[in-house]
């Protein structure tokens, strides 16, 4: 990739008034920010929703966008702020939303599907279980393609946090997956 295709550099062009290198960003990081969205949320309608606010204050701030930090870690950041505020006003509502729905193997037994989607439940219960920092992780280390040091960025805490957070919400979910195969 060269200098001038970095996420950065297309940024800067998109605020000095390239739209096509808004197009190029848009192109590149739309789907994980959708699959970000999707896993904080669990729903594909506020996914989508909450992936098109998350464009719309990129849009919004294309002027003022500074090489401070990543662009990246910046788009996340907005990612992660929007999600913050769905779980604020969920919060405050005192209700959730319900789980997405998973689609089972078609041509597995009705035994084997059954079996699956319980497994699939159980891991989404525990997912949605675990304190929003380590959920969070999860979801920016597998959607995002975050580095360790972009999600310590991003959440505010050191390197050894995230690492340490990142354990623990990994061996809940793999004790999770375990007793589900047993």
């Amino acid at each position: 990739m060269s200098q001038a295709d970095t996420d950065e550099a297309l940024m800067q062009a998109y605020g000095a008034g390239d739209a096509h290198a808004f197009q190029r960003l848009y192109l590149r990081h739309a789907d994980p920010v959708y699959r970000y969205c999707l896993r904080a949320s669990g729903s594909p309608a506020n996914a989508a929703e909450f992936a098109q606010d998350v464009w719309m204050r990129v849009i919004e701030a294309r002027q003022r966008y500074a090489r401070t930090a990543g662009f990246k870690t910046w788009l996340y950041r907005i990612a992660h702020n929007r999600m913050v505020d769905h779980w604020r006003a969920q919060a405050t509502r005192g209700s959730s939303e319900t789980l997405a729905d998973e689609q089972a193997d078609p041509s597995a037994s009705p035994e084997r599907r059954a079996a699956a989607e319980d497994c699939v439940a159980r891991l989404q219960v525990e997912l949605a279980g675990l304190p929003f920092e380590q959920c969070e992780l999860i979801v920016l280390r597998e959607e995002g393609e975050l580095t360790l040091e972009q999600m310590a960025e991003l959440q505010g805490v050191g390197r050894e946090t995230v690492k340490s957070r990142l354990r623990y919400a990994l061996a809940k979910l793999k004790e999770a997956l375990h007793d589900c195969l047993e």
